[in-house]
């Protein structure tokens, strides 16, 4: 199976998006749609080992990080994988991402896995309009997904995978539950197997919507009986915030080290499109360095402007440490850590560590 396997996975995959978007919602990178998408959460990368060069490895990316950034990517995968990361998102401001994960081989072509992503944003004060200054109590506001997803090897050259997505978000007393689906492919060429290019296609579901009590209001009758009424005011649906990355990169390979460049561009149907560099260098996988740069209009500019749509400075960086547990196993055990700088804050600060066994 070549390339031109590869260009009919391609095409399903894309003709897949485009008929499951909606009409509007795929007119991707308009600003003017900027923030009437819900679910954002979606859009933010856990892991810290791919978000070290801004999740740019669509063409390369394995392991849980490619859970997601490209769940083709977990096809690699050759026997069990273990994930803990845990990162203070806008550092300052009290906001936190848990996230876990592990992956299973199953079969000689087929790799399972789960993850579960928890965000969690301190507690706030309950307030309510005759107690505007609260002191009736906290509430800790909670937005979690968990992910099951499947991947295999087509052949030596291509791997594909889908990822169904399970969200909750809850505030005090609303909440509010969808799904999502996630579909990504992964190409391998070269003599070196050291070309790679991958398509993914996330965040494709149905719309959702908040419920519960805290839309139900008290109010006064205004007529001849006494009392009051509790008044229903439903939530408006909103949607998902799906997006369609495509990517490469090429490994320069050396005797003891490895230099991995990649290039993505990432459409978003409900904000700027994104285009990304960055690079990878890996010293006999025990040690690697990596950074990349994130692009979108406007993202050099003030953000007091209101021309800019996003804290992130579009840098990131990060390191991995890596050492084998059991030689002949080939179990392994690894640190990764990235930064991601931003307009307000302190910047994003991504911690994890790695078991493969």
């Amino acid at each position: 199976m070549g390339m031109k396997n590869f260009y009919r996975y391609l095409i399903a995959i894309v003709i897949a998006g485009l008929c499951v978007i909606p009409e509007h919602q795929a007119l991707a990178g308009n600003k003017d749609r900027s923030g009437q998408a819900g679910a954002n959460e979606l859009l933010i990368n856990p892991w810290a080992k791919s978000s070290g060069w801004g999740g740019i490895n669509t063409s390369s990316v394995k392991g849980l990080d490619a859970m997601f950034v490209n769940v083709a990517g977990i096809a690699h995968t050759k026997s069990t994988e273990l994930n803990f990361s845990h990162t203070t998102w806008l550092k300052g401001s009290d906001i936190n991402i848990a996230a876990f994960g592990f992956l299973q081989r199953v079969g000689e072509q087929g790799v399972l896995g789960m993850s579960i992503t928890s965000m969690s944003a301190g507690d706030i004060e309950y307030t309510r309009p005759e107690l505007p200054e609260g002191g009736i109590g906290t509430f800790s506001p909670s937005l979690m997904n968990v992910a099951i997803s499947y991947a295999r090897a087509f052949s030596n050259s291509i791997y594909g995978g889908f990822t169904i997505r399970i969200i909750n978000e809850s505030i005090a007393d609303i909440s509010a539950g969808g799904v999502a689906l996630d579909a990504g492919i992964q190409y391998i060429t070269g003599e070196d197997e050291n070309i790679k290019f991958g398509i993914t296609l996330k965040n494709i579901g149905p719309r959702m919507s908040f419920s519960g009590d805290g839309f139900i209001e008290k109010v006064q009758r205004q007529d001849d009986i006494n009392g009051e009424y509790a008044m229903l005011t439903p939530a408006a649906e909103f949607e998902m915030p799906t997006t369609l990355a495509m990517g490469a990169s090429y490994d320069f390979l050396f005797s003891k080290s490895r230099l991995t460049l990649a290039g993505n561009f990432q459409s978003n149907a409900f904000n700027n499109d994104q285009f990304g560099l960055g690079a990878e260098f890996s010293f006999q996988d025990y040690v690697m360095l990596r950074a990349g740069y994130v692009y979108e209009d406007g993202i050099t500019k003030d953000i007091e402007t209101y021309e800019r749509f996003t804290a992130a400075s579009g840098l990131n960086a990060g390191l991995s440490i890596q050492a084998p547990l059991n030689k002949e196993k080939g179990t392994t055990i690894g640190i990764d850590y990235s930064y991601r700088p931003t307009a307000h804050f302190d910047g994003t600060h991504s911690i994890g560590v790695r078991i493969s066994l």
